[in-house]
């Protein structure tokens, strides 16, 4: 039997470490790795176009299954590709693992050397280098550990030659999971429990605000529960939406995309409690959602100041769960109930009444209305398939008319106010779920940064249902340019034929520009798609590769 390679182990730790599914694109020097992944049993590789796109896919897996996401690239132009991603995947606290070959430690000059650590450190990631064998294990062990933890992003740096080098020891690894802390609830402070419990004994329009931490709790039982026992209304951050989807009090999302009615329920608020969110610019307007309302943060982290906020008048450290579990106890134990009957069958009548956006506009002929085009894809997209949403003028559209979905099936992309990662993120998803339940809401600039992708689509097996709103250019910039009194013309390209685009990259595709045919096109979706061996190899390839020196 062959003395395994460094690569070959490396490979059986990542699956150790309960990785199936990688995302990579290959080059010198994680090729070989690489391929040994894809020789272990049960190992999904998805071959990317691009090294972005292949950590932003492991950013959609990480979210979708809540495991460790992982990719990989080569060095140098590899490597620098990946910085947006990165700082996504570490904004959004996702944990991944990118195993980035690294140039030849012996090597007196390679082209393609860059000092990897600064570049990675930059962006929030974490950066451990392998620079012995003896170690390799060890470091792909601290890798994992690390991104479960820590819940962000990890580069693990693995020069090329030492991948080549035999491995000198016994096969034994210990995954990361060993050494993980057992997961822990932070309590609340009880004196604080008890202040503010008195703040709600007070209120007479209490609101509250979940976050993604309140999410990743599972917090949602908890809250509603202390929403019903304290009379307050609910409402969630952008990341968190469809936490309390069908209770009658929630108003959706809180901050930029509230609707009118929310606005104003808002700025009646005499007290705002926010559970595992941030309470930053968007969520509060910048401070100015709810101008009367004493605030207070529950967190495991909270911030007296954060984006240039002060984000409460008190703040409790607690796991969101646990404090709402507890503040509805104490309010128990005291007989706190409502001050007031806020809470009715007529405000219930009136959130379910109410609409995102009541404005007409004069729509030219050719086109659809966005928002109505949103309502009849919401309405025939069933209400368990996963839904992955990027960035761009379009989002705030998305976000505001889809409902009826639980928090677990929305993946917002928007972490880093960057466009163009919807496609990769979706791709990830799906190859996630397996089953073709994944919708990407996507617009057409941000889907042409990263167009190729439609091709590993097709050559991967990918099944994916895409709907990409076409304005015909940067619609952020359009009205923005349109607001400032500056010509857009810049930033309108026209309206290209995306359908026939993605039918160019053997991806079938519509294009949709009247109302009520979606559902006829939505029950036709069902398909799927090789590609062959390139034989022609440059003269350079054949010296050094081929042995024709």
């Amino acid at each position: 039997m062959a003395t395994p390679k460094v690569s070959d182990v490396l490979a059986q730790a990542f699956a150790a470490e309960g990785c199936d599914t990688l995302f990579t694109l290959m080059g010198d020097a994680n090729m070989y790795w690489s391929e040994a992944m894809s020789r272990l049993p049960g190992m999904q590789v998805i071959h990317a176009r691009h090294e972005h796109c292949a950590v932003a896919m492991a950013d959609g897996y990480a979210r979708a299954t809540g495991k460790v996401g992982v990719a990989s690239t080569t060095c140098g132009p590899g490597f620098t590709q990946i910085m947006t991603a990165l700082s996504i995947a570490a904004r959004a606290n996702v944990p991944l693992v990118v195993f980035a070959g690294d140039s030849p430690l012996a090597a007196p000059y390679y082209i393609q050397q860059i000092d990897m650590a600064p570049l990675a450190q930059a962006t929030g990631a974490a950066y451990i280098p392998v620079r012995t064998v003896d170690r390799a294990l060890d470091t792909v062990r601290e890798a994992f550990h690390q991104a479960a933890l820590e819940r962000r992003p990890v580069v693990l740096s693995v020069p090329m030659d030492l991948q080549k080098q035999p491995w000198p020891h016994f096969l034994d690894y210990a995954p990361s999971g060993e050494w993980l802390p057992t997961p822990q609830r932070p309590q609340p402070d009880p004196v604080l429990v008890d202040q503010l419990v008195d703040m709600i004994a007070q209120a007479e329009r209490p609101m509250i605000i979940a976050g993604r931490g309140a999410k990743l709790s599972d917090a949602r039982a908890a809250i509603e529960t202390l929403a019903d026992a304290s009379g307050a209304l609910l409402a969630t951050s952008l990341q968190a939406k469809g936490l309390f989807t069908g209770h009658p009090f929630a108003l959706d999302i809180a901050g930029a995309y509230s609707s009118d009615f929310a606005r104003e329920r808002f700025a009646e608020a005499d007290l705002v409690i926010g559970l595992g969110v941030g309470l930053g610019a968007y969520t509060t307007e910048s401070g100015y959602l709810y101008p009367g309302a004493r605030t207070v943060q529950i967190d495991t982290a909270p911030r007296g100041l954060w984006q240039g906020l002060r984000t409460a008048d008190m703040h409790i450290r607690a796991d969101a769960r646990a404090g709402a579990e507890a503040i509805t106890a104490r309010l128990a134990q005291r007989g706190v109930s409502p001050r007031t009957a806020y809470r009715g069958d007529d405000l219930a009548a009136r959130i379910a009444a109410d609409v995102p956006d009541r404005k007409e506009f004069a729509i030219a002929p050719g086109v659809v209305d966005p928002r109505k085009a949103m309502m009849e894809l919401d309405a025939i997209v069933p209400k368990d398939w996963d839904l992955v949403i990027g960035g761009g003028h379009y989002f705030g559209i998305a976000m505001t008319y889809l409902r009826g979905r639980a928090a677990e099936k929305y993946h917002v992309v928007s972490d880093f106010g960057a466009i163009g990662n919807g496609l990769p993120a979706a791709i990830g998803v799906a190859a996630a779920r397996g089953d073709g339940k994944v919708l990407l809401i996507e617009g057409d600039g941000s889907l042409l940064m990263h167009i190729q992708e439609l091709e590993t689509i097709r050559r991967q097996g990918i099944r994916l249902l895409m709907a990409i709103i076409n304005d015909g250019g940067y619609g952020a910039e359009i009205h923005k340019f349109r607001a400032g009194g500056l010509d857009p013309s810049s930033v309108i390209h026209g309206r290209g034929d995306l359908a026939a685009v993605a039918t160019g990259f053997g991806v079938r595709g519509s294009t949709v520009n009247t109302l009520g045919r979606m559902g006829d096109m939505f029950r036709e979706h069902q398909a799927a798609n090789s590609a062959g061996d390139d034989t022609v190899v440059s003269r350079p390839y054949r010296r050094v590769h081929y042995g024709e020196a």
